[in-house]
């Protein structure tokens, strides 16, 4: 049996859990139901041709710490435990990694509050090899950097996250599930106490269904008729490389103190596990979900973003912070007077244009971004509609408390 394609089983197919979405979260359930319950029969559909096409394979490959999210959120306790579990995963299955550290720099006296509530929501998360560092000590650690106090986290890492999800879909393969590509949902709907799924190569039973369908969740959760107060908007984070001549001005990786009013953490230095660094991301409104090109653009989904309510409340409040995300994307002076307050000697002469993502970023009616990872589900279904970064760090943590969720018993 081909495992790609559902062509090639019987177009009734009926499993005990399909999930929709074979990024690093979906395809991390699929591992921890497959080793969870023997026997269990299990489906991943994607409307792409391979695994992690989006933000798993879009991201800079950061193993997360814990450091920046409120002390008892999910994102704080997932990420501790689902850093360490990342780790012993890359370890086991040889994936390249590397604990490079990271370092947090304050550049200014206005920015020593905020360096200082992310020193105490380290310490509560439990963040390993987390300590405050004095000037000397971040000239120590990044020769080239800059900053008055800084926090040094050795607990950082980087890797490839689509080649962790490679071997997530591996995996699941080996252990009997059924990894279906090119296969988009286009209904669901319940029929005969199961739930009976149209998709673009046939239809598809199954007890309990699994949405995490990451910049396309809140359509999949409206079109199995479940409610939410969420949408899902895309903010593109453009990067660039910087140049070979300058790699060694990067030793790991070299954060700002990020605004406490954001889910961004602003732009910054990341070396990358396959060699180079990137500088970024910015974080600007895209007019297409999948818009990684400023180019990108679809009338359909603007308005789709223009009618929900939320989206002028948000837009109201932060109309002047996104004219400055859209003036360093537009304006590689300003992208660089931004690097510069971390590292001086970057010049625009040092940087060349690099990639882009697009986060799946969770927007409440009353205008709010969604801070934490957010689950709703119910009636045999579980939809996962807000999970950002530090997703892919923690997507093995992610996946158990999922997987606790998942009752196809019935």
């Amino acid at each position: 049996m081909n495992n790609h394609d559902i062509s090639e089983v019987n177009p009734e197919s009926s499993c005990d859990v399909l999930i929709v979405g074979a990024g690093i979260v979906g395809l991390a359930l699929a591992l921890e139901l497959t080793q969870r319950y023997s026997g269990v029969r299990l489906r991943v559909v994607d409307k792409e041709d391979a695994v992690a096409k989006h933000q798993t394979g879009h991201n800079s490959g950061v193993i997360h710490s814990g450091l920046y999210y409120k002390p008892g959120s999910l994102k704080a306790t997932l990420c501790v435990s689902g850093a360490a579990a990342m780790t012993a995963f890359c370890q086991q299955h040889g994936i390249p990694y590397e604990m490079c550290g990271k370092l947090v720099t304050a550049t200014g006296e206005e920015e020593l509050a905020g360096l200082e509530e992310l020193y105490r929501r380290g310490v509560a998360n439990g963040v390993p090899g987390l300590r405050l560092v004095s000037e000397k000590e971040i000239r120590e650690i990044e020769p080239h950097a800059r900053g008055i106090r800084g926090i040094h986290v050795a607990s950082t890492g980087i890797t490839n996250y689509a080649r962790v999800a490679e071997k997530y879909a591996e995996l699941v393969r080996a252990a009997g599930g059924i990894i279906s590509l090119a296969t988009a949902v286009q209904s669901i709907r319940r029929s005969q106490g199961e739930i009976e799924v149209g998709t673009s190569k046939g239809t598809l039973r199954t007890k309990f269904l699994v949405n995490c369908a990451g910049l396309y969740s809140d359509r999949i959760c409206r079109l199995a008729g479940f409610t939410t107060d969420v949408q899902i908007v895309p903010f593109r984070g453009e990067y660039y490389e910087l140049s070979k001549k300058k790699h060694p001005l990067v030793h790991g990786l070299i954060y700002p103190v990020p605004d406490p009013r954001f889910p961004f953490l602003g732009v910054h230095f990341t070396r990358r596990i396959e060699g180079g660094v990137e500088a970024g991301p910015n974080a600007v409104l895209a007019l297409r979900r999948e818009g990684y090109k400023k180019t990108d653009m679809s009338l359909g989904e603007s308005l789709g973003m223009a009618v929900f309510p939320g989206f002028w409340k948000m837009a109201l409040r932060y109309w002047k912070d996104g004219l400055q995300e859209y003036h360093r994307s537009l304006s590689r002076k300003a992208f660089v007077r931004a690097l510069q307050r971390m590292v001086p000697e970057v010049i625009e002469s040092d940087l060349v244009a690099g990639g882009s993502g697009v986060r799946a970023q969770a927007l409440t009616r009353q205008g709010k971004l969604v801070d934490d990872f957010y689950f709703a589900g119910g009636h045999g279904m579980l939809h996962v509609l807000n999970v950002p970064s530090p997703a892919a760090t923690a997507s093995l943590a992610i996946a158990k408390v999922l997987a606790d969720r998942v009752d196809f018993a019935h």
